[in-house]
């Protein structure tokens, strides 16, 4: 009776990670852009759609929202991030990852939690482009109006 009970244990425990597994995950969302971001233990290699992210994204301001979760938590070289993003332009992909970053950072290790927050990198911006109404010309531009 021991011997199939040590079995079952012993087929239920925790296998060993293998390498390069990841380690967390997150999904981000800005605007129509989603990311989805994997956490692998790493020397701090940044993939965006496998290619790096400095040439992923040109302007100074899309490289620093990627980097913002790693500044907060200083935890920049301890993995290496692997993301899938689509949708939108390149600054709310860079919005999108910087909460997916963040997301898989907190799911790894909670207490993390009161600094992400106070770098408010776990906020949502959920602005998104309102929509053409019938009747006019956009979402609130109006058609010139002819008094005579």
């Amino acid at each position: 009776m021991k011997k199939a009970e040590e079995k079952i244990t012993k087929s239920v425990s925790k296998a060993p990670s293998r390498k390069g597994a990841p380690s967390s995950s997150g999904v981000g969302r800005r605007k129509s852009s989603v990311a989805r971001v994997w956490l692998r233990k790493g020397s701090g290699n940044v993939l965006v759609n496998g290619i790096d992210y400095k040439k992923y994204f040109v302007t100074l301001l899309t490289r620093h929202n990627v980097e913002a979760p790693f500044r907060a938590s200083q935890q920049a070289t301890q993995f290496d991030i692997a993301v899938n993003v689509n949708g939108g332009g390149k600054h709310s992909q860079s919005g999108a990852i910087k909460l997916g970053v963040a997301r898989a950072l907190l799911k790894y290790d909670d207490t993390l939690r009161p600094v992400l927050r106070k770098a408010g990198l776990l906020t949502v911006d959920s602005r998104v482009k309102e929509r053409k109404k019938p009747g006019q010309k956009a979402a609130r531009r109006k058609f010139q109006f002819v008094k005579r």
